[in-house]
């Protein structure tokens, strides 16, 4: 029996303003570090000091994405340039 994924091509990927997305999650998640700062003793107080170094592993990673998505955002340039040469 045929499954109803099979029966349909898979539509293809969407592009966005990927570069900005990731910037701005970014920034949200170092402004969220920034902010929990002064309250650092009350979150070790309370077993949520995890909260405070999450917000500085997702600001971390996502100077990481930064990197990646403007390399591959740089390729697909190149690319679409290419093809049209």
């Amino acid at each position: 029996m045929w499954k109803k994924s099979e029966l349909r091509e898979a539509p293809a990927p969407l592009e966005g303003p990927v570069v900005g997305t990731i910037i701005g999650g970014t920034i949200i998640w170092f402004v969220l570090f920034l902010a929990q700062l002064p309250f650092y003793g009350w979150f070790a107080d309370n077993d949520h000091a995890w909260w405070v170094w999450t917000c500085l592993a997702g600001g971390g990673l996502g100077l990481i994405g930064i990197w990646y998505v403007r390399g591959r955002d740089a390729a697909l340039k190149r690319a679409a340039a290419a093809d049209h040469s």
